[in-house]
């Protein structure tokens, strides 16, 4: 939204939701589906030192019950988080927790996440009068709307008033201009 009162105007631009929006009972289907690659999976694996083959041993996973990599559970709980932060923790001040992470089915190479989110409970914060607690059950699908995994989870967000306390741009000395 451009500003048009002023000979200079602003662009201001605030995403996400703050305390305010949520409202308990609300499902958020989360907008971008991310497919897992075979690299993403190696190097998620490699990186954070599992050395269980199933992850990136080709000729080791088609001889296993599943016959075929396995994604990492960490990262297929990280991509379903991440999914999520554009409805519920882009204005963020901090994760509180993650509980009751259950891994329902297998995620594997070449299948795409997606997420939903249900809001379960909001409340303000005791200690920072500026923000409050969103509760939300969150669970990724694969492309064929299996769930694959589900987990709890709480995070603190700002309330609308903070909106500028929640986004950052640097200033710089020359506007943009064509």
């Amino acid at each position: 939204m451009t500003d048009q009162s002023s000979d200079h105007p602003e662009t201001h631009r605030v995403r996400g939701n703050f305390l305010e929006d949520f409202v308990v009972g609300d499902t958020y289907q989360h907008p971008l589906g991310r497919t897992i690659t075979e690299v993403d999976n190696s190097w998620f694996t490699l990186l954070t030192m599992n050395t269980n083959q199933l992850h990136f041993n080709a000729d080791f996973a088609e001889a296993s019950p599943h016959g075929r990599l396995l994604v990492n559970s960490g990262l297929s709980v990280a991509m379903v988080l991440g999914i999520s932060v554009s409805d519920i923790s882009q204005n963020a001040i901090a994760n509180l927790g993650w509980t009751d992470i259950e891994l329902r089915n297998p995620l594997f190479v070449g299948d795409t996440l997606y997420a939903e989110s249900l809001i379960t409970a909001t409340r303000e914060s005791s200690s920072r009068p500026e923000a409050g607690i969103v509760s939300c059950l969150t669970r990724g699908l694969n492309q064929d709307g299996v769930e694959i995994l589900r987990f709890n989870r709480s995070v603190m967000v700002w309330r609308r008033a903070e909106a500028d306390r929640a986004t950052r741009f640097p200033t710089t000395a020359s506007p943009l201009a064509p």
